[in-house]
């Protein structure tokens, strides 16, 4: 049976909602830099997932499990990347 009403959409859409939210206060409100940050790293990442599980419908599929393997091998790559970008470019090594 087929839902009319797509409860899981509606409720990561509030969901997002609620993140941007959050993020945006972190713009407003004085916070230091490492809280700032951690924060929008969490929240961003956070946000990501619900885009991905509940938008994308990365799990509805049988090649569910393929799709999560590919995600998390590109942030892998883009976290070597990131870190070593970061020793060459400032920290001269």
């Amino acid at each position: 049976m087929k839902e009319l009403f797509p409860a899981k959409q509606v409720g990561g859409y509030i969901f997002s909602l609620v993140f941007t939210l959050i993020a945006l206060l972190v713009y407003f409100l004085d916070f230091t830099f490492p809280i700032a940050m951690s924060i929008l790293l969490v929240t961003a990442f956070v946000q990501a997932t619900v885009q991905l599980v509940l938008f994308m419908h990365a799990g509805e599929t049988e090649d569910g499990k393929a799709i999560y393997t590919n995600v998390l091998y590109g942030i892998i790559i883009a976290v070597v990347t990131i870190i070593g970008s970061l020793l060459i470019l400032i920290w001269d090594m």
